[in-house]
């Protein structure tokens, strides 16, 4: 006898349609990836040639829409090689993102494509030549052209919609003019762009970091609504996400298990605090939340100012550095998390509440840089390289806000066909 009663398993529903499909150059740890993931979109890789970053990037960053899939770590140097830099890569990278590209266009064939271009912004920063050995310094020097690298790629595929992010400075001219030179190139291929100064404390971040946007968006598609003139000459930039509230530094990170200096919690990825030689926690243990660190001149056991800084105050007349070895504000946003953002003498980086004699860990600082607190950076028994990823990542936020603003500015196509158009394009020069 036939049992035609059998228990029948429900089919998984469908996974949404993209609001629009992405490559993000120079992912490093997916700060980027996971704003535009959050956006609605569908990575289809991150391209870094940093190797290290590979673990944390496709382990936090998995699709919701077409196939579910973790983001691709694509590990190239974005550079062409040739007689002087033999480690360049583009020829290889283009090969492989003709191929994803292509694929994923006729997955979503009315999804928008978007680049992401944020590139390292070490090359832009004032850290003294002297500190940098000369391959580091020719490094940096090449560097600098990374954004020109990447317009190349834009070129080639022509994506509907550009999102990049820099300093502040970047568009200083002491930095060879990259910023205008980028935005420039991006207008003579048919596009209208946009850039603004803006405070990442003005999203939602718990965090004061001034940054560098530049929007672009192809002119056969941009919505008229998005111009910033009446000729078409620039697109608007929103300076703040108008649904978000300021978020202090307490309310971001109070509720985590308080730690000791060199303590790790067990059950908290990344909430490890770094150890404290003993005259830093004498330091730190005499400074209360927000003030400089003129405080040192007045601790119980003497004046534990350092010596240079002794110095360079007395010949200014002011106090210089007055923000290492001091406590963040807990409630005000926090100061800039920078790649030291685990040392007390590289910031205002101790943890607000005095009972915690220590500077804030790497899970507090991804919070104060809108990564999830799911968001596990590795390897997870180590300092310096998660606290590196962080402070150089795109606060996840930021990203998603201005992918969404990027995805909304466009009329809706059959953006695959033009695509079709650009595969048949020759290899970039």
């Amino acid at each position: 006898m036939t049992n035609n009663n059998k228990p029948t398993v429900a089919a998984a529903a469908p996974l949404p349609a993209p609001k629009f499909i992405a490559v993000d150059f120079f992912c490093g740890a997916g700060g980027t990836t996971r704003g535009l993931m959050d956006a609605g979109g569908y990575v289809i890789a991150g391209i870094d040639k940093d190797p290290r970053c590979a673990t944390t990037y496709s382990s936090n960053n998995v699709n919701r829409s077409i196939d579910g899939a973790a983001a691709r770590f694509l590990h190239y140097d974005i550079f062409p090689k040739n007689r002087l830099y033999k480690a360049g890569q583009q020829e290889e990278l283009l090969t492989e993102l003709k191929t994803l590209v292509q694929r994923f266009r006729a997955h979503a064939p009315r999804a928008p494509l978007l680049f992401a271009i944020c590139a390292p912004c070490q090359p832009f920063t004032t850290l003294s030549k002297k500190q940098m050995s000369d391959e580091r310094t020719d490094g940096r020097r090449r560097d600098k052209n990374l954004l020109r690298e990447a317009t190349k790629f834009v070129e080639h595929f022509m994506p509907e919609i550009v999102l990049s992010e820099n300093v502040q400075g970047i568009g200083d001219l002491r930095y060879g003019g990259v910023w205008d030179t980028f935005r420039k190139g991006l207008e003579k291929l048919g596009y209208v762009t946009g850039t603004k100064v803006v405070c990442t404390s003005r999203f939602g971040i718990p965090q004061f970091r001034k940054r560098s946007i530049l929007l672009a968006a192809r002119k056969d598609v941009v919505l008229p609504e998005r111009y910033a003139d009446p000729l078409g000459d620039s697109l608007l930039v929103p300076e703040n996400d108008p649904d978000s509230v300021m978020v202090s530094v307490s309310q971001a990170i109070g509720h985590l298990p308080p730690l000791r200096a060199g303590e790790e919690h067990p059950d908290i990825p990344n909430h490890r605090a770094r150890q404290l030689q003993e005259i830093n926690h004498r330091r730190l243990s005499g400074a209360l939340p927000g003030q400089s660190n003129a405080y040192m001149r007045d601790l119980p056991g003497g004046d534990l100012t350092l010596d240079c800084h002794r110095k360079v105050n007395a010949k200014l007349g002011d106090q210089c550095f007055g923000d290492v070895y001091t406590r963040m504000h807990p409630d005000r946003p926090s100061p800039t998390i920078t790649t030291k953002c685990h040392s007390i003498s590289n910031g205002r980086f101790g943890h607000y509440d005095t009972k915690q004699v220590r500077a804030i860990t790497p899970r507090e600082a991804a919070i104060l840089q809108s990564f999830p607190e799911d968001y596990v950076f590795y390897p997870t028994d180590q300092l310096e390289p998660v606290a590196r990823m962080i402070g150089n990542a795109v606060p996840p936020r930021l990203a998603s806000f201005y992918a969404t603003y990027l995805s909304r500015s466009v009329t809706e196509k059959n953006f695959f066909r033009a695509s079709r158009r650009q595969a048949s394009r020759p290899p970039i020069a």
